[in-house]
């Protein structure tokens, strides 16, 4: 392959659809390409001119334009164009001029239909259109940072190391000196790629094996560490640390197909992020009283802020500044536990709302509460759980998670009570919906485990999943609340600000924004019987069920994206002037470019609420909904 081919397949796996393809089609597809160059305000594509290519642009800027003359898109590095026209008798439908000067490499149309035919990514990509500006934006944002847009397997540098499960330790240690490596994977049997049974780390030699003052010949498989967490070769990079940071891991096997094939380290993810939240995490669970905890929030906040400026995406975000927070309610509770002495009956520690949805972002408050078997007796054992709520509550709020105003939370007796009732609430709620309920919807119906018996979390969803799709009148319900907040446009599609007090000339963009689309995503994931709590999970799972018009799901989760990072952006630079986090936007401070890609997200909700209560229409008789 020539050094012009390497170096043109180079650039072209850095962007969306080749990123997702096998490494030889895209070094095919570079051999194949011309290239072209136009100044700049010169014609490439004329309206109704025969076509039998697409581009894709490698520099420069290009405008789209309606058959009318109209502008339709503007689009930059990365991008194609002209496939539609390709695709429409091969006419073009959209001309296309060069408004900075451009280069671009035109790929052929066998060549364009072969891509189709046979790789689903390319068909879906190009199956859009032409992007809208709002879908470039988060697509500019995913590629400019390589925790987001760099495959795990490009991580494994080197074979696996092994050994058998039956070797003793002394035989695991040697090999890992002479391997020069840090762990260790334990295979079922003599050969190097069979199945992988377990793991053992320095740290494992350490604590489990000198600590323990074992002999030279114990069995490997005595102290290896067995089920295994485990992450996909084809996934990003950023998938990998959001595995280790939930699970406070430092070594993750990779797996091809469902074989391991290979084993990443905690080393491998830092020139990554070169300040590695995992650092963080594991702080937190070495501390040992909340007063060591409290001083870490500032620590919080700089990974926050570094994240935001690193152009992390909001599920990263999101999903990292939960972790921080579950990390740090499951070692208070571990506190707790230590001062009050062992629970007297089993127990579940819930979170709920942002937290449980993997989407928690600074300022937010503590939304938790508990589970108890169905054995609890109030005269006996309330006291020790109010005392743990208490403790917890009390240690969250020094470490910078605020109180709920609405006293969601386990200190409060109603929120701390038997699996049964926790059932009888949800019937309740959903059976016979009323104001204060469905207020309670927006936080208890995303609920995760955090400590404890997880599992009567999981049970829970199910039956609130399987309940709500067969209750038409509380999805209406729950609809018609999802609909109490509209987006802040006005009648020319401009912005509608706040007109007094402190926030004068500016919008809420939660409240007015990411706050009523995750409730209308929350309505259609109950709708199709998911129990997914993440937003961008929950809207996978309503594509899948095809509830939704073509389309509407990826704009809904572009608008999703989109008003997050801004959102994200405003709280970062809020915390790096050192001021009062908020989330309040004045669009004057933002770019053309957020403005305009703001408006369409807005407009995108606008859109999707009209959709909602045309698919829920509010029913009468909803008790106490006036």
């Amino acid at each position: 392959m020539e050094v012009e081919h390497i170096e043109i397949a180079d650039y072209l796996s850095r962007f969306e659809p080749f990123e997702d393809m096998p490494d030889q089609v895209v070094q095919h597809v570079a051999s194949k390409v011309d290239a072209a160059y136009y100044k700049a305000g010169s014609d490439i594509l004329l309206s109704g001119q025969e076509i039998h290519q697409v581009y894709f642009i490698r520099s420069g800027a290009v405008e789209i334009f309606r058959k009318n003359g109209k502008l339709y898109n503007r689009q930059g590095e990365g991008t194609i164009f002209g496939h539609m026209s390709l695709m429409m008798n091969n006419r073009v439908r959209f001309p296309a001029r060069a408004i900075e000067d451009t280069l671009v490499y035109i790929i052929p149309e066998n060549l364009f239909v072969q891509l189709c035919d046979e790789h689903e990514a390319f068909a879906d990509y190009v199956g859009h259109g032409e992007q809208s500006g709002l879908r470039q934006a988060v697509s500019r944002a995913r590629r400019s940072n390589d925790l987001m847009r760099t495959r795990i397997h490009k991580l494994i540098s080197r074979d696996m190391v092994t050994i058998h499960q039956t070797a003793t330790v002394f035989d695991a240690a040697s090999r890992m000196t002479e391997q020069g490596v840090s762990s260790l994977l334990i295979t079922n049997d003599e050969k190097p790629n069979s199945g992988v049974v377990g793991i053992i780390t320095d740290q494992d030699l350490r604590t489990r094996f000198i600590a323990a003052a074992l002999p030279y010949e114990t069995p490997v498989s005595s102290i290896m560490s067995r089920d295994l967490i485990t992450v996909d070769a084809g996934q990003y990079i950023f998938d990998a640390m959001l595995i280790m940071l939930r699970y406070n891991l430092h070594h993750l096997p990779v797996n091809r197909s469902g074989r391991t094939v290979g084993l990443i380290a905690l080393s491998d993810l830092i020139r990554y992020e070169s300040q590695n939240s995992l650092f963080v995490v594991a702080r937190i669970l070495r501390a040992q009283n909340v007063q060591e905890l409290s001083v870490l929030q500032g620590e919080i906040e700089s990974s926050f802020a570094r994240m935001a400026n690193e152009n992390a995406n909001s599920h990263m975000v999101g999903s990292a500044m939960t972790i921080f927070g579950r990390s740090f309610t499951l070692r208070l509770l571990e506190l707790a536990q230590e001062e009050l002495g062992p629970p007297p009956i089993p127990f579940c520690f819930m979170t709920l709302g942002s937290m449980a949805r993997d989407e928690l972002l600074p300022g937010g408050d503590q939304d938790n509460a508990l589970i108890l078997d169905d054995s609890f007796d109030a005269a006996i054992h309330d006291e020790y759980f109010r005392q743990m709520a208490t403790f917890v509550s009390d240690g969250l709020a020094e470490c910078g998670y605020p109180y709920c105003k609405g006293e969601v939370m386990a200190t409060n007796e109603k929120w701390r009570c038997p699996k049964q009732v926790w059932v009888e609430y949800f019937d309740k709620w959903m059976d016979s919906p009323t104001r204060e309920s469905l207020l309670h919807s927006s936080i208890f119906f995303d609920l995760d485990g955090v400590y404890g018996q997880v599992e009567w979390v999981e049970k829970l969803k199910e039956q609130i999943a399987a309940k709500a799709r067969m209750s038409p009148a509380f999805l209406s319900a729950m609809a018609r609340n999802a609909l109490g907040r509209t987006p802040p446009l006005g009648f020319f599609k401009d912005f509608v600000l706040e007109q007094d007090g402190k926030h004068k000339n500016s919008l809420n963009i939660k409240q007015r924004g990411t706050a009523p689309l995750v409730s209308l995503v929350r309505v259609h994931a109950l709708a199709v019987g998911s129990t997914a709590q993440n937003s961008f999970e929950r809207l996978g799972d309503i594509s899948y069920a095809k509830l939704l018009p073509a389309g509407q799901v990826e704009a809904l989760r572009d608008a999703m994206e989109f008003m997050s990072m801004v959102r994200i952006r405003h709280q970062a630079e809020k915390i790096m002037q050192g001021t009062q986090v908020n989330n309040n936007i004045n669009p004057e401070e933002l770019s053309p470019f957020e403005r305009r890609n703001l408006k369409q997200a807005f407009q995108v909700v606008s859109n999707a609420q009209k959709f909602l209560k045309f698919k829920h229409p509010g029913g009468k008789g909803h008790k106490g909904m006036g």
